[in-house]
């Protein structure tokens, strides 16, 4: 599938919750950007305009979007929800972008990061003409380590963070009501993120390693340190409603005292379905048919992860590595051997 239309998609569609769209994904997929531009509804007229200068762009944030989904599934893949696609849906994830639940939060944290991420990553690698590495990184510096010369290519965090800001918020910022407040909130936490986790990286130079010089550049996190840090957030995740005016978000603190939440934070306006059983109205697929750990305690556990209806269990033969040994020098050589395993799996619901 045309990763574009993947990624246009989905900002499309997520913006608004639910878009009514007369094409599909398929012929969507067919389209040039260009076209695309100019016939998926939805598009406001800042983003069209981004769509249209910017192709290549546009190109590499779909490219992008199978990784930040990636992410989000290996980051809920033992637990009830485990950000699964709804097939044929436009907006990806279905109904479920109808409720400002926690899941939701998450959903929009990790693919603003990952449009931070994604643009770059293809700055740094040289694969846009409208940026490249950071310039602001020349001439000397100083950390706890001592005085040390940028170089090398640090990555253009900044300017993807402004793509994506001008992009992605787009929707939001033209009509600003609760949900939309939301969801900024949590687009820029997603941005945040990335920045937050730039480490200085430094490569010594003088005689027998006495590292009398170094030159130094600012490098992005691995992804997955992107997704397990938007992780903890979740699970730290506050509460919120907007003010007495409608222009801000605020959360009711234990001693009764409204404040407004970190720009770090997530935050979610409804409370999560218990995902254990098909629901259309909440976009929950339920649990049926996942697979259960019996001795986890864990959300993987079959206890909570099956939601109390029990689990079936079938013997499974997989083929496995055994009798491994190292030969001199240096390889490991293995047999491959069947096992018979047992594996659980939720009943559905009746």
């Amino acid at each position: 599938m045309n990763a574009l239309a993947c990624g246009l998609c989905w900002y499309v569609c997520a913006a608004v919750c639910v878009l009514s769209v007369d094409a599909s994904w398929w012929y969507m997929s067919t389209l040039g950007s260009r076209v695309m531009c100019d016939n998926i509804p939805g598009l406001v007229s800042e983003q069209r305009q981004l769509c249209r200068q910017h192709p290549r762009v546009m190109q590499a944030i779909g490219a992008g979007v199978q990784d930040w989904i990636a992410e989000c599934q290996h980051q809920f893949r033992n637990h009830r929800w485990n950000c699964n696609i709804v097939a044929r849906d436009h907006s990806l994830f279905g109904r479920l972008l109808l409720r400002g639940s926690r899941e939701v939060a998450f959903i929009y944290a990790i693919s603003s990061a990952g449009v931070v991420h994604t643009l770059a990553r293809a700055c740094s690698r040289g694969e846009l003409d409208s940026c490249s590495c950071d310039p602001r990184k020349t001439g000397t510096w100083r950390d706890r380590a001592g005085a040390f010369d940028w170089g090398g290519c640090s990555d253009h965090v900044e300017h993807a963070a402004r793509f994506g800001h001008a992009f992605v918020d787009a929707k939001e910022r033209k009509e600003p009501d609760a949900r939309a407040l939301i969801n900024l909130h949590n687009n820029r936490a997603g941005r945040k993120a990335v920045k937050r986790l730039l480490s200085l990286e430094c490569k010594c130079h003088g005689v027998s390693g006495s590292c009398s010089a170094r030159t130094c550049w600012l490098a992005m996190a691995d992804f997955r340190r992107t997704g397990d840090e938007l992780r903890r957030k979740y699970e730290r995740a506050v509460h919120v409603a907007v003010n007495q005016y409608g222009a801000a978000l605020t959360t009711l603190s234990a001693a009764g005292r409204r404040t407004a939440p970190g720009k770090n934070q997530l935050v979610y306006s409804d409370e999560s379905p218990d995902f254990c059983v098909h629901d259309h109205d909440t976009g929950s697929v339920g649990t049926g048919g996942r697979r259960c750990n019996v001795t986890s305690r864990g959300a993987d556990g079959c206890s909570v992860m099956c939601c109390g209806r029990g689990y079936d269990t079938a013997r499974v033969s997989r083929s496995a590595k055994c009798e491994c040994k190292f030969h001199w020098c240096c390889v490991v050589r293995c047999r491959d051997c069947r096992q018979v395993v047992d594996v659980r799996t939720c009943k559905d619901h009746t």
